[in-house]
């Protein structure tokens, strides 16, 4: 009898075990066959090899069944993933409250942005003095999915008419739509071809845009590189659009903006993402001439606005944290400006409203707020709701309220309006949000990273975690293009932390918190600083308690792919969990695709010398996959309509983990259809993935059910 119940019991077992959805019962993945073309490119004498090349096709037949095979894998893994649908319940349930956007005025009508919770997109509407509201444009009509998403948004001198631009699934290539702003009514033809450009009217006759020419080939993949600003006339055909610059003088960005009096077009042209040229055109005088401002690329410089004929320039020249000039528009070269607000030594980013300067400074990541006169006299140093990040700060010159929004990584964005002339501030929009930001706590550090640099990092989690190395955290981040990771609230983080996760940011090198400097610090020959940050971020987080490696994501998006990408194959013995999304992983093809070239300011291409082939082959995700290896659990993200980052690089980075992984962990790609890089995708897909994302992270750190649930912690 003792037999037979031993052996019951042990039938129920195995049954038990079988049912189990631990990561080791579903981890043994038999992957989709990649095959390997023998593709192999000489660089400097040193053959490289390229097998999975032919994913770069991304019209083939063949890249789309890998794609579809890869996506039935991976789909098919998450979805045994018990608390999946308890993840995505809680994103949308928090995602569900009413967001408002600041108001502006055009023409006759204030306008403001409003989602009502989970649109897909959010809604323009309009409001006439004490009318109610009305509904102007709704971006989630304009496909079935909310896959087309609306972009920019201009409107005439008088605001009677307005050109906005939509995207299709994602991809950086718009259409401008020209309306009637009364009737509502559609004017003429759309505008199509249109790639990196703003909309900035000429009065109320027509407005400037730029593009390139469609490449040949593969729309979504194909190299662009010769930009140029184009002006439209109302009434004529796009193929009557005269090119103001751009033909002769080939540069791969080029920008054009009026200023709001109406005197001067402002052209930026640049070659990277990084310096411009600078000019402006009279266009009060009839057949003006273009005229130089800034005549390199050394440093980057716009105008911020004008009085009569003198200009306000912003600047990072012979000042890497920024300066405000000004100088005459009939001699404006660097060497006639004379400073208004001088280099301090915090960074600077400025925007003008009723005749006053708002200089919004990074203070260690933290935004401080002065304001000035067009002399450079203080009149008030604005006071913050809090530490965080505070932006806006825009309006015309009649615009005596002016509205700006305040968050940081646990308090929810508001809105406050601010009378430029008295100073007075007052809470404009708070959420209705069900997160209680008294719960949670959110404190700067400084670690050393391996060369002995002092790195801020911000943490944020619930109070009363216990800091015993088990915690789930995602560390995040980007390092790159100085563009500056500054505190923001987030849903998704939100639901994070309420699921008892901790989420922590460095602020590397490469990145722009500390100024040119800074950035300079993490490109070309030493952006291994920037990897060496983000591992030293690890480390600390490790050492003190936060987590330990068997707790630990790492996640980066773009240039924060790449982060990713280098950190797991340098480390990968230092986390649990990597989340690499539309990351740029093949450094010796990058600028081969799109607008990929542009970015050679902050990596250096491998065309360059065989110093530089060398030094990107040696960190570049692809080429450092090396067979045997264990590497952790990795769900690689991108979308198939992603024209910034092109797929590709993910494809090719999955492809090789996957053949080469030595170890048990999943290696999984989720490829997104009629998504791009990330702007414009709809919420009910963000939230998707999210679920996927979340759900991915704690179930390979082992948890069986929801830390929430374990530890009570919502």
């Amino acid at each position: 009898m003792k037999k037979i119940i031993f052996i019951t019991l042990f039938a129920i077992l195995l049954a038990s075990c079988k049912n189990n959805n631990s990561p080791q019962n579903i981890t043994n993945l038999k992957y989709p066959t990649t095959k390997q073309v023998d593709t192999i490119t000489n660089y400097f004498g040193i053959k490289v090899r390229d097998p999975y090349r032919w994913l770069e096709d991304d019209t083939s037949e063949e890249t789309k069944n890998w794609v579809k095979a890869e996506n039935k894998i991976t789909f098919n893994y998450l979805s045994k993933i018990p608390y999946r649908k308890e993840l995505k319940s809680r994103l949308k349930e928090l995602w569900n409250y009413e967001k408002i956007g600041a108001p502006f005025k055009e023409g006759n009508y204030t306008y403001f942005y409003k989602n009502d919770g989970l649109q897909n997109q959010y809604v323009l509407y309009r409001q006439k003095n004490k009318e109610a509201p009305e509904i102007f444009l709704d971006p989630n009509t304009f496909s079935k999915d909310g896959t087309i998403s609306l972009g920019n948004v201009s409107f005439s001198k008088n605001g009677k008419i307005v050109a906005y631009s939509i995207s299709e699934g994602g991809s950086d290539w718009r259409k401008i739509i020209i309306m009637d702003a009364l009737s509502k009514e559609i004017k003429e033809d759309t505008i199509v071809d249109v790639k990196f450009s703003g909309i900035s009217w000429k009065g109320n006759k027509g407005f400037y845009y730029s593009s390139y020419e469609k490449p040949k080939g593969s729309e979504l993949s194909a190299k662009t590189d010769q930009h140029r600003l184009f002006y439209h006339q109302l009434g004529t055909s796009q193929k009557e659009d005269k090119i103001i610059f751009g033909k002769q003088k080939k540069r791969r960005y080029v920008g054009g903006y009026v200023t709001e009096d109406g005197h001067y077009l402002v052209i930026t042209a640049s070659v990277s993402t990084s310096g411009n040229e600078l000019y402006i055109k009279d266009l009060t005088k009839k057949n003006s001439k273009i005229i130089s401002v800034v005549s390199n690329f050394e440093s980057t410089t716009n105008v911020l606005d004008n009085k009569g004929e003198i200009l306000l320039l912003v600047t990072n020249l012979n000042a890497p944290n920024k300066r405000i000039v000004k100088v005459s528009a009939s001699n404006p070269i660097p060497k006639n400006w004379v400073d208004v607000i001088p280099e301090t030594s915090n960074v600077l980013s400025a925007s003008k409203a009723n005749g006053f300067i708002f200089a919004n400074y990074m203070v260690d990541a933290i935004s401080k707020v002065n304001q000035y006169d067009y002399n450079g006299k203080l009149i008030r140093k604005i006071k913050l709701p809090g530490i965080g990040t505070a932006s806006g700060f825009k309006g015309k010159k009649d615009q005596q309220i002016i509205y700006f929004s305040f968050s940081n990584y646990i308090t929810p964005n508001s809105i406050f309006s601010l009378e430029t002339k008295s100073g007075k501030i007052a809470i404009y929009k708070k959420p209705a949000i069900d997160f209680n930001s008294s719960n949670f706590e959110s404190h700067q550090i400084f670690y050393t990273s391996k060369d002995g640099t002092k790195i801020p990092m911000i943490i944020s989690y619930k109070k009363g975690t216990i800091l015993n190395g088990k915690n789930p955290t995602i560390l995040y981040g980007y390092g790159g293009f100085n563009i500056s990771l500054t505190p923001s609230f987030s849903i998704t983080n939100a639901v994070w932390m309420e699921e008892g996760g901790i989420y922590a940011v460095p602020n590397l090198r490469g990145g722009g918190e500390y100024g040119e400097k800074w950035h300079n610090a993490g490109i070309k020959m030493h952006k291994q600083n920037v990897f060496d940050d983000f591992i030293s971020a690890a480390e600390y987080l490790i050492k003190n308690n936060y987590t330990s490696k068997n707790y630990l994501a790492i996640r980066g998006g773009s240039n924060g792919g790449l982060l990713v990408g280098a950190t797991m194959t340098q480390r990968p013995d230092l986390m649990k969990v990597a989340l690499p999304a539309v990351g740029v992983m093949d450094m010796l093809r990058y600028h081969k695709f799109t607008a990929g070239a542009g970015w050679a300011y902050d990596y250096g291409t491998a065309d360059d010398s065989k110093e530089m082939f060398e030094y990107l082959k040696g960190y570049s995700p692809v080429h450092n996959v090396k067979k045997g290896v264990h590497y952790p659990a990795t769900l690689i993200t991108t979308g198939d309509h992603d024209d910034r980052v092109v797929p590709a690089h993910s494809f090719k980075f999955a492809a090789e983990l996957q053949a080469k992984q030595g170890g048990n962990n999943p290696i999984l790609i989720r490829i997104e259809t009629n998504v791009g890089h990330g702007a414009g995708t709809p919420v009910s897909k963000i939230i998707e993935q999210y679920a996927d994302i979340f759900g991915f992270t704690l179930f390979n750190m082992g948890f069986k059910d929801l830390p929430s649930k374990v530890k009570n912690r919502r």
